[in-house]
C-alpha cells in the first residue's frame, strides 16, 4: 500500500502542476465557499448567541464534503479497485493547491521591481491586510510569508491525513483530506474576530493545524538543507496571534534569511533585511521543494504506523 500511496499523492501532485486549479463553476472547493457564504450572516444581535450557533456550523460544515468524498470513493470502488483509486487521488488533487500558490507569489514579487499597482492587486490573492501602502519590500514580505503559511495551509493539512490513512482505507482518506479542506475554508471566510460566527471555526482550524504547520516547518528546514533554522525558528514562532502559521513563516525567514514582517502585527528575524527581488524567487523555489519534502514525509508516516499495524495485528 506504501507504493500506492505514493502514487496517489505522485498523481495528484502531478495533476495541480500540469492543470492547476480547476475554474470556480467547476471547483467543489468553490461550491462549499457558496454554502459557507449563505450562513454568514447575522442570526441575532447577541455576539454570544452568533458564537454559540457558529459551534453546529463548525461541527456540520466539513462534513458535507467529507461525505461526499467517501461515497464518491466507495461507490467508484465498487466498479473496480482503480476507479477508487483514482477518485481518491483525484479528491487529493482538488483538496490542495500549490501550482496558483507559487504563481502568484512569483508574480506579485516581480511586480514589485517596477509595477507596485500590480503587485498590490495580485496580493490581495494571498493576504488580507491593507496593502496600499506597503513598500515594494513589505509586498514581498507578504508574499513570502503567505507562501509558508498556505504550504501548511493549502498542501500539508490535507495531503497528511490523506497519505496517513490511505494504507488502511482510501475512502477515508478521501474523506480525511476534504474534511480537512473543510475545516480550512470555514476558518479563511468566518475565522476573524470581527465574526463571533466563526469563533468555533477557527478554533477547530487552530487545533486541526496544528500538526501540519510543524511539519510544514520542518520540510522546509530540510528542503532548505538547513536543519538549524528550525531551532532559530522557535524565537519567532509564537510572534503572530496564530499558534500555527508562525512556525512556516519563522523557518522559512531563517533558513533563506530574511526579515519579514507584517505592519502593526509581527516582526520575524529581526537581524536580517525584508526580503529582495531575489530572496523571494528564492523564498518560491524553496517552498516548491519544501512542497515534495513533505509529501515524503507524509508517506513515509503512512507507511511506518502502517507497519505498526501489521506488527501489532491490527491489520493483515
Amino acid at each position: 500500500m506504501t507504493v500506492t500511496t505514493a502514487a496517489l499523492v505522485g498523481f495528484a501532485l502531478g495533476l495541480d502542476r500540469v492543470v492547476g486549479e480547476p475554474p470556480n463553476a467547476a471547483h467543489p472547493v468553490a461550491w462549499l465557499g457558496r454554502l459557507v457564504d449563505a450562513l454568514d450572516r447575522p442570526w441575532s444581535d447577541d455576539d454570544r448567541v452568533q458564537r454559540l450557533l457558529g459551534v453546529p456550523i463548525a461541527l456540520v460544515v466539513p462534513l458535507v464534503p467529507a461525505v461526499a468524498a467517501g461515497g464518491f470513493v466507495l461507490a467508484a470502488a465498487a466498479v473496480h479497485p482503480v476507479a477508487g483509486a483514482a477518485v481518491a487521488s483525484l479528491v487529493l488533487y482538488l483538496s490542495t493547491s500549490l501550482r496558483m500558490l507559487l504563481e502568484l507569489t512569483s508574480e506579485v514579487v516581480a511586480a514589485t521591481a517596477d509595477d507596485l499597482e500590480t503587485a498590490r492587486d495580485r496580493i490581495r490573492g494571498l493576504v488580507g491586510r491593507d496593502t496600499d501602502e506597503l513598500s515594494p519590500a513589505e509586498l514581498r514580505s507578504a508574499a513570502v510569508e503567505s507562501a509558508a503559511e498556505n504550504l501548511a495551509d493549502g498542501l500539508v493539512a490535507t495531503l497528511l491525513p490523506f497519505a496517513v490513512l490511505a494504507p488502511f482505507s482510501l475512502p477515508a482518506a478521501a474523506a480525511a483530506a476534504a474534511w480537512v479542506k473543510g475545516v480550512n475554508t470555514l476558518d479563511s471566510m468566518l475565522g476573524y474576530p470581527s465574526k463571533p460566527l466563526g469563533t468555533a471555526s477557527a478554533r477547530l482550524d487552530d487545533l486541526v493545524m496544528w500538526l501540519p504547520a510543524r511539519l510544514s516547518a520542518v520540510a522546509i528546514a530540510v528542503a532548505a538543507a538547513d536543519p538549524g533554522a528550525l531551532g532559530r525558528a522557535r524565537e519567532w514562532a509564537r510572534a503572530p496571534p496564530s499558534p500555527n502559521s508562525g512556525w512556516p513563516m519563522a523557518t522559512l525567514a531563517c533558513a533563506l534569511p530574511v526579515r519579514l514582517r507584517k505592519p502593526g502585527g509581527y516582526d520575524l528575524n529581526t537581524d536580517d533585511t525584508l526580503p529582495t527581488l531575489e530572496d523571494g524567487e528564492r523564498a518560491t523555489g524553496l517552498v516548491f521543494r519544501a512542497a515534495l519534502v513533505a509529501a515524503v514525509l507524509a508517506v513515509a508516516l503512512g507507511a511506518a504506523l502502517e507497519a505498526l499495524a501489521r506488527t501489532a495485528g491490527v491489520v493483515a
